[in-house]
């Protein structure tokens, strides 16, 4: 018997849950890009971009997915033979590095594995040895979505400012823009990549990336831009079909445009930021029960080093891959997938807590792993969901 009828919740790190309101905003007819509604509109999408990075820098906006911005922010800033430290904490900070490679860069990989954070001694060694300011630019990913680390990226700007280099330090905020907390300029970040599709709510389709004067100087000299991915006519166009170098993704912008109502407008980031902070620990209580009397252990063992985003979970041999199977098929809910750079992948999964995204629907993810582990005969703590509840009850 399922019990998997009704409304499906996809609880996958990305692409989040879409508002109602969202879609239904995207949900209209063509409009005019030339001029009129959607022009003006659009140029008020800028500054609530920006509040969300906490910058008073620039953002370019592109019709494309995460990868996109990397090769965006990328070739921007850097010319072939560009020395870039690329420092790898899960897939997705090691895939930048190798994005930067195929485009021509010398890049020098540092590996920390895919159950720890970047060791910023290390970094700042390397950075040190470097007396020759032949590294151009410092890769880091603020949280690895298949990792589910969390990177202190103001201790790297530390790490920049006291060996006195010149390296432009580059984040990937994508899995967690708009759920972790950040701030671009008061942590020192030149450049910043994020998308649509996890904290903000907006199906994918769009990137965004945010460069400071020192990283727009870098494009002088910079010898991979391309026309499109060329960010400077899309920061001040003379003319509205330059910000998207084409035609615009108008129903994006349109959900884009909800999406930002939603978390600047109406719920205030600093309350958005809150309830990330406390859907999370609601999770990790859950699982060091469960892990009291089981094999359940969250990927990332410290908490500071977790994101509010995502989080990676061990269940025990070959249980991550039942679990989720079972969650699927009887419960009504997907789960995510682990990715490359496991021992064994079968062991994880990823539970998705970004954007729209509250109580209920977490206690419900939470309520219907405990039910699949004993449904299974997973050996754990029987009372992980209370746990979970006395989190939300008490920050209530």
């Amino acid at each position: 018997m399922s019990l998997s009828q009704g409304r499906h919740y996809l609880a996958i790190p990305g692409p989040s849950v879409a508002p109602d309101r969202v879609l239904q905003a995207m949900h209209r007819p063509s409009p005019n890009i030339y001029r009129g509604e959607l022009v003006d509109m659009v140029a008020t999408l800028v500054p609530d971009l920006k509040t969300i990075a906490g910058t008073a820098h620039n953002v370019a906006m592109y019709i494309c997915n995460g990868h996109g911005a990397w090769e965006a922010a990328l070739v921007n800033i850097l010319s072939r033979g560009d020395k870039v430290l690329v420092l790898g904490t899960g897939r997705f900070g090691i895939g930048w590095g190798e994005m930067a490679k195929a485009l021509g860069a010398d890049t020098q990989l540092l590996d920390f594995g895919p159950h720890s954070d970047i060791d910023i001694a290390r970094v700042a060694e390397v950075l040190t040895e470097d007396t020759d300011h032949k590294i151009k630019a410092v890769l880091a990913v603020q949280v690895d979505t298949s990792t589910s680390v969390k990177n202190d990226i103001q201790a790297l700007r530390t790490a920049l400012d006291e060996a006195e280099h010149p390296a432009l330090l580059c984040s990937d905020n994508i899995a967690c823009l708009g759920c972790d907390e950040f701030h671009m300029d008061d942590w020192g970040v030149d450049v910043m990549v994020a998308g649509c599709q996890k904290g903000l709510m907006t199906p994918p389709g769009m990137a965004f990336v945010y460069f400071n004067d020192r990283a727009d100087a870098a494009r002088d000299r910079a010898n991979m831009a391309t026309p499109y991915w060329d960010w400077r006519p899309r920061i001040d166009p003379d003319y509205f079909y330059r910000y998207f170098c084409g035609t615009a993704p108008t129903h994006h912008l349109y959900g884009l445009r909800e999406a930002l109502d939603m978390i600047v407008k109406e719920e205030g980031l600093s309350q958005v930021w809150r309830r990330h902070a406390v859907l999370a620990e609601a999770i990790w209580a859950a699982l060091e029960v469960w892990g009291q009397a089981g094999p359940v252990r969250a990927n990332i063992t410290e908490r500071d080093k977790r994101s509010n985003a995502v989080t990676l979970v061990n269940f025990g041999p070959g249980n991550g891959l039942r679990l989720r199977e079972w969650m699927e098929a009887n419960y009504g809910v997907t789960l995510g997938i682990p990715l490359d750079g496991l021992d064994a992948p079968d062991d994880y999964l990823r539970i998705g807590h970004m954007g729209h995204v509250n109580g209920h629907m977490v206690l419900g993810v939470l309520a219907g792993l405990q039910a699949g582990m004993a449904a299974l005969q997973i050996p754990h703590g029987p009372t992980g969901l209370e746990a979970a509840m006395k989190v939300i009850a008490e920050a209530a």
